[in-house]
């Protein structure tokens, strides 16, 4: 079956750098364009980051433009979310997303906190 599995997240100053993985199997992830999103408290989850199958299209929230960075394995199956001088603002719960045949396949979270 499906399975998008994060790791990575935790506590970290602001300023900081902190690099989240996401871990896919039971679909053809070389095929895939996978998405990282984000839900804060009380906010509705918002697209960060998508890379497209082979890497050569990506996009960016305005919001971390220049701080992230979103990249795969295609050999491990594996999403990276690099996370570069963090803000308190870029506090919550980080997924990761795929669509097969018109639905949505998410993963069960990582927090990321940022504080000091």
């Amino acid at each position: 079956q499906v399975q998008l599995v994060e790791s990575g997240g935790g506590l970290v100053q602001p300023g900081g750098s902190l690099r989240i993985s996401c871990a896919a199997s039971g679909f053809t992830f070389s095929s895939s364009t996978m998405n990282w999103y984000r839900q804060a408290p009380g906010k509705e989850r918002e697209l960060v980051a998508s890379i497209s199958s082979t890497g050569t299209y990506i996009n960016y929230a305005d919001s971390v433009k220049g701080r992230f960075t979103i990249s795969r394995d295609n050999a491990k199956n594996t999403v990276f979310l690099q996370m570069n001088n963090l803000k308190s603002a870029d506090t919550a719960v980080y997924y990761c997303k795929t669509s097969l045949f018109g639905r949505d396949r998410w993963g069960q979270g990582t927090q990321v906190t940022v504080s000091a």
